[in-house]
């Protein structure tokens, strides 16, 4: 009976944290990533950036965060899709990638912040909570989505993100779906490319309204500001370069077919 009651108190507990880290702020998550203990970490087993999963705790509530320390540079690195110049593979790029999409007000990537792990410098990013599966767990059971119009919007918009910050390694794992049907986006640490070309967008046909809006606004300055510490000039100048040939491709596309084939509104969250 004193079996059953604790478990019931460790399960009304763990409910009641989800519920508390479901309805914080971007920047209370930010705020505990940056601060809270690492109580615990273990080893994943998928990827190939030596992530691990940490528990942390601020003494209020619990929570686990993706950590992510590598940070490599080759001037030229031989992958399975050949050979690349100026190769990278960064954590910093996980942080990168989340500013940018809350500049554009793009709520598809957990926080992430930069923070000191066991002497190294990583990147500490938010577990996603609610999380049911990922796209790949997803296409393995088959599952549909209730609403499949949601879900291909919620593609769409990946597709120009992925666009913009020229991301080479977006992969069925890396597409986390929460119970509610969610998509949220992690592992970023092969982004941001110096390339000024969107190989993949004449497959784009749409975009959401609000997104084009916030690329359009997006300057120089604001990425400076936001991330300057985490990319670099021609870093900054590709998803420059990529913003203007994204902005023109759905301005063409506008011309050619009007709002109502081109432009969508994402669900709100």
């Amino acid at each position: 009976m004193a079996i059953s009651r604790t478990v019931r108190v460790l399960t009304m507990a763990a409910v009641a944290m989800a519920a508390t880290a479901q309805q914080m702020t971007n920047e209370q998550r930010e705020s505990f990533l940056k601060t809270a203990e690492i109580v615990k970490m273990r080893n994943l087993s998928q990827g190939v950036t030596l992530s691990r999963k940490a528990s942390m705790t601020n003494g209020a509530m619990q929570h686990d965060a993706h950590v992510q320390t590598i940070d490599e540079y080759k001037a030229r690195f031989e992958g399975m899709t050949g050979s690349e110049i100026n190769f990278r593979d960064s954590y910093k790029y996980n942080v990168a990638a989340y500013r940018i999409a809350e500049l554009l007000d793009l709520d598809m990537v957990p926080p992430s912040v930069e923070r000191e792990v066991e002497g190294k410098t990583a990147a500490i990013t938010w577990w996603v909570d609610n999380a049911a599966m990922t796209e790949l767990d997803r296409r393995k059971t088959k599952q549909e989505a209730p609403d499949i119009n949601a879900w291909n919007k919620q593609l769409v918009a990946m597709q120009v993100f992925d666009e913009l910050i020229y991301n080479v390694d977006r992969n069925l794992g890396n597409m986390v779906i929460t119970r509610d049907w969610n998509l949220w986006l992690i592992d970023h640490t092969r982004a941001f490319r110096w390339h000024k070309t969107c190989p993949k967008l004449n497959n784009v046909k749409q975009i959401d309204r609000n997104l084009l809006d916030n690329l359009k606004k997006l300057t120089r300055e604001q990425l400076k500001q936001r991330v300057g510490d985490y990319l670099r000039g021609p870093e900054i100048d590709g998803v420059l370069a990529r913003r203007d040939i994204i902005v023109k491709h759905f301005e063409q596309k506008l011309a050619e077919n009007g709002e109502g084939k081109v432009l969508y509104e994402l669900s709100h969250r």
